[in-house]
């Protein structure tokens, strides 16, 4: 918010100066903006949490069973093909072919902000709506951020990425020997950051390979992993209170007032493209691979689930706000009106499916709300509780005290 007012003030060329500063040495490629070290550097923070948070639920959380990593598995899959055909057939069909290169810009889910949504709602709704949105939004980010490796890589160079490689294994292998000094940890860790950009490949890639390469060591009663889940509670708190945050505040500026009409800025068929994919082709995406999954497959919904759950998942699922923005700088360069467009797009998009899923999972809540009631009211079928009812049988009374 604070991008956005700033971005559209009298004062916007300060922002814009401010994001385009370049910091740090040259050596290494290292002189960087400010909006390119939040991009590729704090981003790698989120990254790793995101990978720590998925390898610990394959190794001790719900995706350890096959049948139920299934469908989130393939509501990510369907929630980034589909949305991904609907922004190319709208671009071609306005004839905007430049445009092809954000194909992949809706195709991610933003973890924070769906979790959020879903949090502030949340009072009724089964665990399980959680566990789903959780994974399906996990795998939507680390596939988001294996297609940026492979398809938003112009000059790759392997040799640094071939020597990457001995500082993530002396990572790996100073976590497993239990090494005492863990902030000496952040040595290899930024080492391997340093060569996975130096390589060409997108720095963010690093926290995706740090994350996998620590071990999962799993508690006694099997319930959870020490290790891992030690270091995403200490990095959390520095990705989502600093590091997304700064990056938002970087990526999310973009000025909507004077210049360009606002009304052609909103009709562009890049902004339609992806609002029409965050909205129409993330729900119908989530809905049809969970769908074909369960139907043609052993994987099943969770039995707490119905399918208007699954709906407002696939809504929230359309809140691409992190690696969209991302991807949109990637696609179209930071700054330029391709990248502007696309960040409208992703704003209206995300807001519009979020309020769209705030509908949905409202009145969910409310039926999971009337249901619990019942429960604890004890209702028979006839509606009334069995505390109020007059026709009950009398109460047996102890055996030879005869009746009241």
């Amino acid at each position: 918010m604070v991008a956005l007012v700033w971005a559209n003030s009298p004062w916007r060329d300060g922002y814009h100066a401010l994001g385009g500063t370049r910091v740090g040495p040259q050596a290494w490629h290292l002189d960087l903006t400010l909006a390119t070290w939040a991009a590729d550097g704090l981003l790698a923070v989120f990254f790793f949490v995101a990978g720590l948070e998925l390898k610990r639920e394959f190794v001790a959380g719900d995706l350890r069973d096959p049948r139920r990593a299934a469908l989130p598995i393939a509501a990510a899959l369907g929630g980034m093909i589909v949305p991904a055909v609907f922004y190319v057939a709208v671009v071609e069909s306005a004839g905007n072919g430049d445009a092809l290169a954000g194909w992949a810009i809706p195709i991610a889910t933003d973890i924070a902000f769906a979790l959020a949504v879903l949090a502030v709602i949340s009072t009724h709704l089964p665990v399980a709506l959680r566990t789903f949105l959780l994974t399906l939004a996990v795998v939507d980010d680390l596939l988001g951020i294996t297609v940026i490796g492979v398809f938003y890589t112009d000059d790759l160079r392997l040799l640094p990425l071939i020597l990457a490689v001995v500082p993530l294994a002396v990572f790996a292998f100073a976590l497993r020997r239990r090494f005492r000094f863990g902030w000496l940890l952040l040595v290899p860790a930024v080492a391997t950051w340093l060569l996975v950009h130096e390589s060409g490949v997108h720095a963010t890639v690093a926290g995706v390979l740090l994350a996998l390469a620590v071990p999962m060591r799993r508690t006694a009663d099997g319930s959870g992993c020490e290790l891992a889940e030690r270091m995403e509670h200490r990095w959390r708190p520095v990705s989502a209170g600093f590091a997304v945050p700064v990056f938002a505040f970087f990526a999310a500026g973009v000025t909507v007032v004077g210049g360009e009409a606002l009304g052609s800025r909103l009709t562009h068929p890049v902004t339609v493209a992806i609002v029409l994919a965050l909205v129409v082709g993330k729900t119908l995406g989530v809905l049809a691979a969970t769908w074909a999954t369960q139907r043609f497959t052993r994987a099943q919904l969770s039995t707490d689930l119905g399918w208007w759950d699954v709906v407002g998942v696939a809504l929230l699922a359309g809140i691409g706000f992190t690696v969209s923005l991302l991807i949109g700088e990637l696609a179209f360069g930071a700054g330029s009106d391709g990248n502007d467009q696309a960040k409208i797009g992703i704003l209206l998009g995300s807001l519009l499916a979020a309020a769209l899923a705030a509908v949905v999972l409202r009145l969910r809540n409310r039926r999971y709300r009337r249901i619990r009631v019942a429960e604890e009211l004890d209702l028979d079928a006839d509606g009334v509780p069995d505390v109020y009812r007059t026709d009950k049988p009398p109460a047996a009374s102890p055996a030879g005290s005869g009746p009241e």
